[in-house]
């Protein structure tokens, strides 16, 4: 056996305007998880996508098991043993997690003169992936009918079908729950077990350490270093990631909050029974009032409810203490609140548009001329303006926003609602898959706002950010408000309480 499952050597690769990868290595012994780490548009995962077949490189060259190896197109990439895990899924919801597992390969069977796709094969097919991977889901129900983080483990125990040497997961646990975490890490280990080679791109320090053999680091498209991970401190990596010292995780927290109050919710409730019920809270002036809780706790579905993205059945929402009436995103808008949701590619960018497009969308009308005509070169002053002021590495505003990395992405987003300047912006779960550069300079914004008199609310997961950022945390379990902790009383221990209070009282089941 080689003493390399893959080597890549001096890779390049130029999209006009801007050179995303400039004689990049990466050599993977088998066996292992490699991480690759560095900042947002670093390159990993445009390097990915060269070894995929998705881009053609402009120089280097790929060695498998010492073979020298052409990968034409991601058909020849499955075929040569290689099988990559997107961190932005694809899924066809209203096909069966079956007939997405086996998209592109489907078992054929002969009927008289004709060959027919062979569901009863291929539905046994994918049960048999599945309970290998221990995801207990029926093949021939609807892939719609999943989470984010099912769908995520459905793409997972696909590229184990594929009985793949090369395995490549791109952020593969940015929308899984520590359960799911978990079971993915078996996997991980099985794979290793076998003499399968990951790579495993991801910003999550403690996973890396958890599950990573050797790490290269990337900057700015180029090459920094390898490591084998125990060699390497926390310190040193994320100073070779963004080249520089980063002693300060979160920025100083001013308290910067009035009296006043600019969002009230009382006794909001769902149309739908198993949703929040009966939660009131209040927001004020200059505040980033932190909602944290454990997954199915129903933190994103009543702020789409205070958004207009979902049915309220009972309740009040009050804006600097009038009642409000939002049944759709629109309304909220017009009384100055903008929400980042959750799910980049579904709910968030407009992929097949521009920067420009997308950092304008929600502020058009401020930029109509006589109220027909869209004033082009405003739009675009306003879109540099917050490009700029978000460091968004892109060549120009006319760039297709799906073709940036997804830290970049979700910086534009941050840019649409910054140009459309709400007094109230609901961010969930803001800095998911981000690097700690980026997600420092998303802070800096966040403690920005506040300062200007904005207010926030702030959906996160990670304990960390929830306590580093939060002037108040408002905790959630089973759709019901349980315990709201003020400046130095947030611990974890008392998030932890809160976030497992109803279940530990034998309250609301929910998912």
């Amino acid at each position: 056996m080689a003493e390399y499952r893959l080597e890549m050597e001096n890779v390049s690769k130029s999209f006009p305007g801007v050179k995303a990868l400039d004689g990049v290595h990466l050599k993977v012994r088998p066996g292992t998880v490699h991480a690759l780490m560095g900042e947002n548009g670093a390159g990993k995962s445009t390097l990915m996508k060269c070894l995929f077949g998705i881009y053609k490189m402009d120089t280097g060259s790929i060695k498998i098991d010492g073979v020298p190896t052409m990968i034409e197109n991601p058909d020849d990439a499955l075929h040569k043993g290689l099988a990559m895990v997107h961190q932005e899924l694809q899924p066809i919801p209203e096909r069966s997690i079956a007939e997405n597992m086996y998209l592109g390969r489907y078992p054929l069977k002969k009927v008289g003169p004709f060959a027919m796709v062979d569901h009863k094969t291929m539905n046994e097919e994918a049960e048999k992936w599945l309970k290998d991977v221990k995801m207990d889901f029926d093949p021939k129900a609807k892939l719609g009918t999943l989470s984010i983080g099912q769908m995520q483990s459905v793409e997972i125990a696909k590229a184990v079908s594929q009985s793949a040497q090369i395995v490549i997961l791109d952020e593969p646990t940015s929308s899984l729950t520590d359960n799911e975490v978990e079971a993915l890490f078996r996997i991980i280990r099985d794979l290793k077990s076998r003499g399968v080679a990951m790579i495993y791109i991801s910003h999550k320090m403690a996973e890396i350490r958890q599950i990573a053999d050797d790490i290269t680091i990337m900057r700015d498209g180029t090459y920094v270093g390898s490591w084998e991970v125990k060699d390497i401190s926390d310190d040193e990596i994320v100073r070779q990631m963004v080249g520089r010292e980063l002693t300060n995780v979160y920025p100083p927290k001013e308290d910067s909050r009035t009296d006043e109050v600019v969002l009230e919710v009382k006794d909001l409730c769902s149309i739908i029974p198993r949703s929040f019920q009966h939660c009131s809270f209040k927001l004020r002036k200059g505040e980033i009032l932190g909602f944290g809780g454990l997954v199915g706790a129903q933190r994103t579905e009543i702020m789409e409810a205070i958004f207009g993205m979902r049915g309220i059945a009972s309740g009040e929402v009050l804006v600097k203490g009038r009642p409000v009436r939002i049944k759709r995103p629109k309304d909220a808008i017009a009384h100055g609140i903008g929400m980042i949701t959750e799910d980049r590619r579904g709910t968030g960018i407009l992929g097949c548009l521009s920067i420009a497009d997308n950092v304008s969308i929600s502020s058009l009308n401020q930029y109509l001329d006589a109220g027909v005509k869209l004033d082009h070169k405003r739009i675009e002053e306003l879109v540099q303006e917050n490009v700029g002021k978000l460091s968004i590495k892109t060549p120009s505003s006319k760039t297709l926003i799906q073709s940036l990395s997804g830290g970049n992405q979700q910086k534009v987003i941050i840019a649409r609602w910054l140009a459309n300047n709400p007094d109230v912006l609901i961010m969930d779960e803001p800095t998911r898959g981000i690097d700690v550069g980026a997600k420092y300079e998303i802070y800096q914004i966040m403690i920005d706002l506040v300062r200007q008199g904005k207010s926030i609310i702030m959906i996160s997961s990670e304990m960390p950010e929830l306590l580093g950022m939060s002037h108040r945390v408002v905790v959630m379990c089973n759709g019901h408000v349980t315990g709201e902790l003020e400046g130095d009383e947030a611990t974890q221990e008392r998030v932890m309480y809160y976030a497992t209070q109803f279940e530990e009282q034998g309250g609301n089941e929910h998912e």
